[in-house]
């Protein structure tokens, strides 16, 4: 086995990755609950980026509610964010699953 090509694939694997990992940065997704009465938008990484609330939703004598349907909208928006990275990190990896990669 040569280990200069070696060397050279791992290099240029890791340019692929952190591409896809700057790409994911930059593509949203969306959660939703409430039947949209909660939104939460995250981005391929994983981050919260906004959380909108219909005012109809916001109700001092059903606090948990609120909370509940914000959990559930964020969760929402972390699994598709989670899938997106899947799918992009998937492509490099051919499938195959990397532990730590996403």
């Amino acid at each position: 086995m040569d280990m200069n090509a070696l060397m050279k694939q791992a290099q240029q694997f890791q340019e692929r990755l952190s591409k896809i990992q700057e790409e994911l940065g930059a593509k949203t997704v969306t959660g939703s609950a409430g039947g949209g009465m909660v939104t939460a938008t995250a981005n391929g990484r994983s981050e919260l980026l906004s959380l909108t609330l219909e005012p109809g939703v916001v109700n001092p004598d059903d606090v948990q509610l609120l909370q509940d349907l914000i959990v559930a909208a964020v969760n929402d928006a972390l699994l598709k964010a989670k899938k997106l990275g899947q799918g992009e990190l998937g492509k490099l990896t051919g499938g195959m699953h990397i532990p730590g990669l996403f």
